[in-house]
C-alpha cells in the first residue's frame, strides 16, 4: 500500500523549530534558551522578544553557552541552546561531553544549518559529521527531523525528555508534508508508506526525497516501503528488523557522512540481528562547498533519481 503525500506548503526546518520553542516558552517558564549571536538565523526573535528574561545572547561563544546552559539545569531550568549545526557540536565537543553528557544534565542543543544545504558558507560550515559526534555521546538523544511541521513538534517533544538531546534541522525552505497534528514519539519510526519489495529509511530532508523515489518507484511496479527515522538514538530497532525481514533489502539516505550516520546504525543492526543486502545514500568521505542547495544535493549524490538507483542495485542482490 502506498499513502500519498501532498505537498502542504513550504517552509524551512529551523522555522518550525522558532514557532515550537515561542510554543513551549508559553507553556513552561522553565524554559529558557540561549543563542550564540545567531537569533535571526536561528528563528528564536519571537521568543526573545516574548519573554527577555529567559533569553541570553552569549554572543560568540559557543563553548561558554554550552556551560551556562549545563548550570541553568541544576536549578531546574530547561535550556535551548541555538547555534549553527557546526558551531553546536565540533567546535564545543569538549563542553558536551563533560558539562552536559557525563554530567546528565537536561539540555537541548538545538542546530540549525547543518548539512550541504546550509549552502553558500561553504565547507567549513557545512558540518556533515554532527549526527556520528552526538550520537557517540553516552546519554544523548539524536532527533533530526524531516519537515517545518515535524521540527515543531518535536522541539515541544523534547521539552517533555529528561536529558541531554541533540536537535538537528536546516536552513532551506523544503516541502511541508506531515500533519500539523501528528503523533511525535521519540525514538519511534513513522512508517510512511507500506511497501514489500525494498525497505528505504531516511531522515531529515532526504525523507521527502526518499518519498519522490517511492512515487517513481511504484509507477515501476518496485513497492516501496518507506521509514522516517526521525530519531537516530535511541534507534527503533524493531521498526527496521520487522521491515527488513518483509522487504529482503534496506536502503538507507541522510544528507550526512556515511561513516557515522543513520545508515551506520542501521548497518549494525542488520549485521547483529538480521543481516540484509544493503545500500547508503550519503556524502562519501568528503568535505562540502559553496554552492546552491539543490545544486549541492545534485553534485554530492542526495536525491530521488540517487535513492531510486541504490534500489534497483541493492535489488540485484537478492534476485
Amino acid at each position: 500500500m502506498t499513502t500519498n503525500y501532498p505537498i502542504l506548503g513550504e517552509n524551512d526546518t529551523r522555522s518550525g523549530f522558532g514557532d515550537g520553542l515561542l510554543e513551549l516558552g508559553h507553556e513552561n517558564q522553565n524554559v529558557v534558551a540561549l543563542c550564540a549571536d545567531l537569533t535571526e538565523s536561528l528563528k528564536m526573535t519571537k521568543f526573545q522578544a516574548a519573554y527577555p528574561d529567559r533569553f541570553y545572547n552569549t554572543g560568540v561563544a559557543e563553548a561558554n553557552m554550552i556551560g551556562i546552559a549545563a548550570g541553568l539545569t541544576i536549578g531546574g531550568k530547561i535550556p535551548f541552546t541555538g547555534t549553527f549545526a557546526n558551531f553546536s557540536t565540533g567546535r564545543v565537543y569538549d563542553q558536551l561531553r563533560q558539562s552536559v553528557a557525563y554530567s546528565g544534565k537536561n539540555v537541548k542543543v538545538c542546530a540549525s544549518h547543518a548539512g550541504i544545504t546550509l549552502g553558500e558558507d561553504g565547507a567549513t560550515h557545512q558540518i556533515l559529521e554532527d549526527i556520528g559526534l552526538m550520537k557517540m555521546l553516552p546519554g544523548f538523544t539524536v532527533i533530526v527531523p524531516c519537515d517545518y511541521n515535524q521540527t515543531k513538534i518535536a522541539t515541544k517533544a523534547i521539552a517533555q525528555h529528561e536529558g541531554p538531546v541533540y536537535l538537528r534541522f536546516g536552513r532551506p525552505k523544503v516541502p511541508i508534508f506531515t500533519p500539523a497534528n501528528q503523533v511525535f514519539e521519540i525514538g519511534k519510526a513513522q512508517i510512511l508508506t507500506s511497501g514489500t519489495d525494498v525497505t528505504i529509511i531516511a531522515c531529515g530532508h532526504l525523507v521527502w526525497q526518499a518519498l519522490e523515489a517511492g512515487r517513481f518507484l511504484a509507477e515501476q511496479g518496485i513497492s516501496a516501503e518507506i521509514i522516517n527515522m526521525h530519531t537516530i538514538k535511541p534507534l527503533d530497532k524493531v521498526a527496521i528488523l520487522q521491515s527488513a525481514a518483509k522487504t529482503k533489502c534496506v536502503v538507507t539516505a541522510e544528507e550526512h557522512q556515511q561513516n557515522g550516520g543513520l545508515g551506520d546504525s542501521v548497518a549494525q543492526t542488520l549485521a547483529l540481528h538480521q543481516p540484509t543486502p544493503m545500500e547508503m545514500i550519503a556524502v562519501n568521505d568528503k568535505f562540502g562547498e559553496s554552492g546552491k542547495p539543490n545544486d549541492l544535493m545534485i553534485k554530492y549524490g542526495l536525491t530521488a533519481a540517487n535513492i531510486i538507483e541504490a534500489v534497483k542495485k541493492v535489488r540485484q542482490r537478492i534476485s
